[in-house]
């Protein structure tokens, strides 16, 4: 990358904003260009300045920094069929996105994790079984800081631990991960991918430019996501809970399995973990294949997952009152985060407070397993009308609306009883009520502990 040719980093947010800093700090003359005014750090702006390039805000900016510039770095959230990026690309300027950046200034190692759910928590416990390694290593990607700027530390026999959603894996064209793990595709972000063909087709840039000698970590018990080991040039391992893998990552009576040309090993059984549910057996088994083949030992990927607990606000558990548990799982921004939070309370008694920011997604299957699994069903947000209307046709048969999360809150805490459990789980992002999914989990966490003391007559 010519130091003298500008670039364009697209996007202030975290990302944006990483990605600057880091070419900035090599010399890059660089403008961090945003639609709208943004909070951008003093030292950054100096940084960049310094460096010959500025930080620019407005259309107008924008194409008059089209004629000198020959590439543009994307921030996760811009979409691809913008009129900005669409005017870069028609001028040819090279378009790839943050990640594809990051991939480009290191020459390390890297597990890169996507899939429509599981991706944080899995790509944690991975960041732990990295530690144990003789090497430095890191977490990034859509968790914690920017990749280009997890990666400027690490040396070349590092190893980063990289969480990638749709929107970051959209603009990759060499990426190429030692491991990529595809965890589960069912539909999420159609407002930005539109059809699930595109969807699916972003995910599978995670290992499209992968090599021979490198791995695609693939679900076997999702019926898409097996079917892409046919696109994938790389060594294929399944992982499974249901079947037994001659060469793969899988359970058998509760044990967590490793069986891999012709060796077979169990790192550790389901009893001795404190997570549950289905969904995390899966990404348990997924964690494994990326520390068994990035080299970390059976016994450290024992200790790792032995001592592991919930990542917050994914079905983390805040407090119990009266003999009723709470359960803070905000990070449900889609319909199937939500099933499978359901389905890992076996039995059922849930009451259960979801909406907010509609995505539009289906609703039918997750109201169908409400139906089996909630005493009652509490909607607030922007999408409860839309969720009241299909848990009614599904025949959901306790649904009460909230006028406020407060109250959403309030009228579960008065409608539960012993051996009956309170689930935050929204099937929605937070954007109607909150900055975030984590803003969102943090109020729910503050007003469930406000409740502690007991009902009052």
């Amino acid at each position: 990358m010519s130091n003298k040719t500008p670039v364009i980093v697209y996007g202030a947010g975290i990302s944006g904003r990483g990605a600057a800093q880091v070419l900035a700090d090599r010399g890059q003359q660089v403008y961090l260009y945003n639609d709208a005014p943004a909070k951008v750090e003093p030292e950054l702006e100096q940084t960049l300045t310094a460096a010959g390039g500025g930080v620019k805000i407005g259309q107008s900016a924008f194409y008059e920094l089209l004629q000198g510039c020959k590439q543009v770095v994307l921030s996760p959230g811009i979409p691809c069929d913008s009129a900005n990026v669409l005017a870069a690309e028609a001028k040819g300027l090279e378009v790839i996105s943050e990640v594809e950046l990051g991939y480009r200034l290191y020459g390390g190692h890297i597990a890169a994790i996507t899939g429509t759910n599981g991706k944080t928590t899995t790509t944690t416990i991975v960041g732990e079984m990295l530690k144990r390694l003789p090497v430095p290593s890191a977490v990034g990607g859509n968790i914690g800081l920017a990749l280009s700027k997890e990666v400027e530390s690490l040396p070349q026999d590092g190893w980063l631990a990289a969480e990638l959603s749709s929107f970051q894996l959209e603009k990759v064209n060499t990426f190429s991960p030692d491991i990529a793990v595809v965890l589960n595709l069912t539909p999420d972000h159609m407002e930005r991918h539109y059809t699930m063909e595109a969807y699916g087709a972003a995910k599978q840039n995670i290992f499209r430019f992968q090599t021979a000698e490198q791995v695609t970590v693939l679900n076997y018990d999702d019926p898409i996501v097996r079917t892409w080991a046919a696109e994938s040039k790389a060594q294929i391992c399944y992982f499974s809970r249901h079947e037994q893998l001659e060469n793969g990552i899988y359970m058998q009576n509760g044990d967590f399995v490793i069986s891999w040309q012709g060796q077979r090993q169990t790192v550790c059984n389901i009893s001795e973990l404190h997570l549950f549910g289905g969904h995390n057996e899966e990404n348990v088994l997924a964690a494994i294949a990326c520390g068994f083949f990035a080299g970390v030992s059976i016994s450290d990927m024992a200790d790792v997952l032995r001592n592991f607990r919930s990542i917050e606000h994914r079905l983390e558990y805040v407090t119990t009152i009266d003999g009723v548990p709470y359960y803070n799982d905000s990070k449900a921004t889609n319909t199937d985060s939500t099933i499978k939070a359901l389905e890992a309370f076996k039995d059922g008694h849930i009451i259960l407070l979801a909406g907010g920011h509609d995505k539009l997604t289906p609703l039918e299957p997750m109201m169908e397993l409400i139906k089996e699994k909630t005493d009652a069903l509490i909607l607030l947000g922007a999408a409860k009308e839309r969720f009241y209307e299909a848990a009614v046709k599904c025949g959901v048969a306790n649904i009460v609306l909230a006028d406020s999360f407060e109250d959403a809150v309030q009228k579960a805490y008065k409608l539960a009883h012993k051996p009956q459990v309170v689930l935050l789980s929204p099937a929605c992002s937070s954007f109607d009520m909150f900055k975030n999914y984590p803003e969102r989990g943090r109020c729910f966490k503050k007003l469930v502990l406000a409740l502690e003391g007991g009902k009052s007559e």
